[in-house]
């Protein structure tokens, strides 16, 4: 255990705990509305002091509102649960819970996005590399990651393009 929380900080372990809690599993088996409040605690630009006020509120009635509702009985994860949420309007009636739904989907594909730039940069800013200004890499990164708009550009489009710019000592084939 001791090696796990030198591994995770405060915040994560937080936010995992708080992802567990809003499982729907098991009729919502997991659910702790005070490790959901942390979670929510983590995401201060969306939830201020009146909003963790608000979303505590909330999470009184939706607990009992979705245990008691079967229409949310046989849900696997948080995408079909937020997804139903919204087909049966519940997500008007429990705007903060849903907002924090929302958080918990898009955490992973954010999380995921970091870790490739990071890597791609790692790739692109070898030893060899190390003294290239940011703007260079910044250009290098983008072209790397937006790999499939640039296959579908002609070379002789970019050859116009930068021919077109300003004058050369010679022309470009």
């Amino acid at each position: 255990m001791q090696e796990l929380n030198s591994r995770f900080t405060e915040a994560s372990t937080d936010l995992l705990l708080g992802l567990s809690c809003l499982s729907s599993a098991d009729s919502f088996a997991s659910f702790d509305k005070d490790k959901i409040l942390r979670m929510a605690r983590l995401y201060p630009d969306d939830f201020d002091d009146l909003g963790i006020e608000a979303l505590g509120f909330e999470l009184d009635t939706y607990i009992d509102n979705m245990r008691d509702d079967e229409r949310f009985s046989d849900l696997n994860g948080h995408g079909e649960l937020s997804t139903r949420m919204i087909k049966k309007k519940k997500h008007l009636s429990f705007p903060h819970v849903y907002l924090l739904l929302k958080l918990a989907l898009i955490l992973p594909v954010s999380t995921a996005t970091v870790e490739r730039v990071f890597s791609s940069m790692k790739y692109i800013k070898t030893n060899l590399r190390n003294r290239i200004s940011y703007e260079f890499l910044n250009d290098t990164v983008i072209t790397y990651f937006e790999d499939d708009l640039f296959k579908s550009i002609s070379t002789d489009d970019i050859l116009h393009r930068f021919q077109n710019m300003r004058s050369r000592r010679g022309q470009l084939d």
